[in-house]
């Protein structure tokens, strides 16, 4: 028994709102087709009436019909859109383009998908390796790619992006990553991604890129933060390909510097290490003091968990002595987060894992002094949470209870995983004390938060 095709509605709908023939769509699938490699892809009128009667065409032709439709209506129009279900955005949105329009789809793609919370995008892996091409292209790779034809970008367009930008990397940094990252997603569908497809100036091009590298960016630090590393990989990438475009050297280090941050964190230090170092050397001289402390700050954090103490400890003067050299002024307002609340916290972490209990407990102090000043909860209970360990480390459990207690406070103040994690952490490292009633009672007070988690 053959089951019956049903019209594909959704398609039809889009191909009347576009107002173009079934003989130009084919043409046009056809050009963009040849265009990406694909001249085998020669569909006609007929083919056009098939797939409105119900036939699905094979990849890549759902994703290049989307990409017509896009370039048709000004915004992203997904294969979800057009009746042919998910695309495969998810591993599309790993790839470090050489075509910047490709690159403007494919983020598009994953900021859609993000907005509607669709089940493939949050069930994305995190791929260790991805990171090695985009890395090694971003640092040796100069590309002149030329945008799509429409109504001019303005300067004052691209002013308006920037200023947005501080508006939520202030609520990234005093919230956590998940209050505000739907809201940046939805503006940069809304207002950022259909700029990226017109026609501009090289000026306005290289700064709208930028802008939207910086945004980028931020939404994959945002899902970082709330524990989505699949998703943050694939946005840290194309913001990685967009700062190229931009020509900002000082924006894809900083890029480079989360993808060594996360790298780390999910078990790879080798690799963090590695994307430490390829940001330092992209980074050029005197470009940006904070974003050489940072990458000097996470290649530590790699070196530490190699075990290399030496290297570890070397690295973390090194960092010190660039963050000496920040003049504020001259520094570019994504790194604005980069300074003594930020760095002493990761000094803290990297002298924690070398076991060096002492040190850590002076830097963790600093740290939290800073943020408790800046309001900063996540950046404090991250914080204090480091000074507990750093207790424990010397058996002091009066004193690791307490930082703990804090570490919970100021958890519950924030929505974000890396805080909820850092008290997993904690948990674990009391397990040798057995029940005793601090530890017992700290477990019974993180109750709630993991709940809630």
């Amino acid at each position: 028994m053959t089951t019956q095709k049903m019209p594909n509605t959704d398609l039809a709908g889009w191909l009347d709102r576009s107002g173009i023939s079934r003989k130009e769509l084919a043409r046009r699938v056809k050009t963009a087709a040849q265009a990406c490699g694909q001249p085998h892809i020669t569909p006609d009128a007929t083919t056009v009436r098939r797939w409105l009667d119900g036939d699905h065409p094979r990849p890549p032709v759902p994703e290049i019909l989307a990409d017509v439709f896009s370039a048709c209506a000004g915004y992203r129009v997904t294969t979800y859109d057009l009746g042919f279900g998910e695309s495969a955005a998810a591993e599309r949105s790993l790839d470090y383009n050489s075509s910047f329009a490709t690159t403007v789809e494919a983020v598009a793609d994953l900021g859609r998908a993000d907005v509607d919370r669709r089940k493939f995008l949050a069930a994305a892996p995190f791929a260790a390796v991805a990171a090695v091409g985009p890395s090694r292209d971003w640092l040796l790779n100069t590309l002149d790619q030329q945008p799509e034809p429409g109504p001019r970008v303005r300067l004052e367009d691209v002013t308006a992006v920037k200023n947005m930008f501080g508006e939520f990397q202030r609520m990234d940094v005093l919230q956590g990553g998940g209050s505000g990252r739907l809201i940046l997603a939805k503006y940069m569908n809304a207002h950022v991604f259909p700029l990226l497809r017109r026609t501009y100036t090289d000026e306005v091009h290289k700064a709208l890129c930028e802008a939207a590298a910086e945004q980028t960016y931020l939404l994959g630090w945002m899902a970082y933060d709330s524990g989505e590393h699949g998703t943050a990989q694939r946005y840290l990438i194309q913001s990685l390909r967009l700062a190229e475009e931009s020509k900002n050297a000082a924006l894809g280090a900083h890029v480079l510097a989360g993808m060594a941050d996360q790298a780390t964190l999910l078990g790879n230090p080798t690799e963090g290490r590695r994307l430490a170092q390829t940001g330092r050397a992209g980074l050029g001289r005197n470009t940006s003091a904070a974003c050489l402390a940072d990458l000097w700050a996470l290649e530590a954090r790699a070196l530490a968990k190699l075990g290399e103490k030496t290297e570890a400890a070397r690295a973390v003067t090194q960092s010190e002595a660039a963050y000496s050299r920040v003049r504020l002024a001259d520094e570019q307002e994504w790194a604005a987060f980069i300074d003594p609340a930020y760095l002493h916290g990761e000094h803290a972490n990297t002298f924690r894992d070398l076991g060096q209990a002492q040190t850590a407990e002076v830097h963790a102090r600093q740290s939290i002094d800073h943020a408790r000043k800046q309001r900063r909860a996540r950046r404090g209970a991250m914080s204090q949470a480091a000074l507990a360990v750093s207790h424990l480390q010397r058996r002091d459990l009066e004193s690791a209870h307490a930082a703990g207690i804090r570490t919970l406070s100021l958890s519950r103040q924030v929505k974000s995983s890396r805080c909820v994690e850092a008290v997993q952490d904690l948990q674990r490292r009391m397990e040798p004390f057995g029940n005793h009633r601090l530890i017992a009672d700290f477990n019974e007070r993180a109750r709630d938060l993991m709940t809630a988690a």
